[in-house]
């Protein structure tokens, strides 16, 4: 379809609203995303990130354009212009999904073939830089049979009071037998919309990992959708977020199991702090043939004051009649015993809050593979406590 057209169905399409079910806790009220300005930038605007890591393949993203850092030997890591998967999972019949489909001039190709397995990640950095200023980002992942890789993106910003809008589309397809582990993690500034759709298919006896982590951006929401689509295929989905101030976080979870000896995982924990707030709507559907399917998904929130908001909406949709689903959700405040224990022993209230958000997070931190990404996330979240 023609960028025009495109472009017509995103403008047909209506703003969300709260009196739709999927957008009830997230009101977008106020908010143009045709009022940011459109790319527009020269050069490639750097920042720093969370996340320094060697890596195999480099990449840099900016409102100004994309470079190709370090470009490994073997597989396709170039530009995205045009590819026989492009938009086959992430369409435009959804409000964002139809703006950036209609908008992105910056995108990223990962193709890497049958049997090959990188040691080492690829890296990308996708910078908003722009005062008003709106980044449209497209990635597609294809794994071929029998590869294994890490792919690894980073969304931040130059500037804490930046104010801008941020969309991404992610497709990811993971063929028989390969194994890919993915990181998404949002730094953003607090003043920055981040919407983003991600949607990933899971051959047969393939493996996807999954990491989220969220700590900026004002408001916005992330959909995370993973597609059982062959027998033995396993998602494990990890998220770990953090929101302050007035942020509020909105992530959208699907887990679709459409082949028999399915397995999924989605553990996601957040923290929030001050007037901060988080929705988390997480849905298991098991198709009637999908026997034998093992799926489990679960949010858990800690709440650092008494302002803090957060909700969680768990599902399950089963038409198969031989499954082991089963979800959890929980809301709790800081164990006052807990934080007296602590500052009984030499410790500021600072300090103990950090030792027990550390805590909180541990078992979700402990289920992310690569250890440098791992000691960011913590270190991230032990940050975001003020010091004394």
């Amino acid at each position: 379809m023609a960028r025009a057209e495109l472009l017509e169905r995103y403008r047909a399409l209506p703003m969300p609203t709260t009196s739709d079910e999927s957008w009830r806790f997230t009101n977008l009220k106020g908010f143009d995303p045709e009022s940011f300005s459109a790319n527009g930038a020269t050069g490639i605007a750097s920042a720093a990130g969370m996340l320094e890591l060697e890596a195999a393949g480099i990449v840099r993203v900016s409102e100004g354009g994309i470079e190709l850092e370090r470009v490994p030997e073997g597989i396709r890591f170039e530009r995205l212009a045009d590819h026989p998967r492009l938009g086959e999972l992430v369409g435009s019949d959804e409000k964002f999904a139809a703006h950036n489909a209609a908008m992105w001039e910056n995108g990223l190709l990962v193709h890497v073939p049958k049997g090959v397995r990188l040691e080492q990640p690829l890296y990308v950095r996708i910078v908003n830089s722009v005062e008003g200023g709106s980044l449209f980002w497209r990635l597609l992942v294809v794994a071929e049979p029998g590869s294994s890789f890490t792919v690894i993106e980073e969304y931040v910003s130059t500037s804490p009071e930046l104010s801008g809008y941020v969309n991404a589309a992610v497709e990811i397809v993971v063929e028989q037998g390969a194994k890919v582990e993915y990181v998404s993690v949002q730094s953003t500034s607090q003043e920055t919309w981040h919407f983003g759709t991600h949607h990933a298919r899971v051959e047969r006896d393939a493996e996807l990992d999954w990491v989220a982590g969220g700590f900026g951006s004002k408001k916005g929401k992330i959909r995370i959708q993973n597609d059982l689509a062959g027998p033995g295929a396993t998602s494990r989905v990890t998220g770990a977020y953090f929101a302050d101030g007035t942020q509020h976080l909105d992530y959208d979870t699907f887990q679709e199991h459409i082949a028999p000896n399915t397995t999924s995982d989605f553990a996601f924990k957040g923290a929030l702090r001050d007037n901060s707030s988080a929705v988390w709507r997480g849905m298991i559907r098991v198709e009637k043939d999908a026997q034998k399917t093992n799926a489990y998904q679960e949010n858990r929130n800690l709440l650092l004051s008494k302002t803090a908001h957060a909700d969680s909406i768990p599902g399950l949709e089963i038409l198969a009649n031989d499954v082991r689903c089963t979800h959890g959700a929980t809301l709790g405040q800081v164990d006052r015993e807990q934080l007296f224990y602590l500052m009984a022993r030499g410790l500021s209230r600072q300090e103990a809050e950090r030792m027990i958000v550390r805590g909180f997070f541990q078992d979700v931190l402990d289920r992310i593979e690569l250890e440098a990404v791992r000691e960011a996330l913590g270190a991230a979240l032990e940050a975001r406590i003020p010091q004394a």
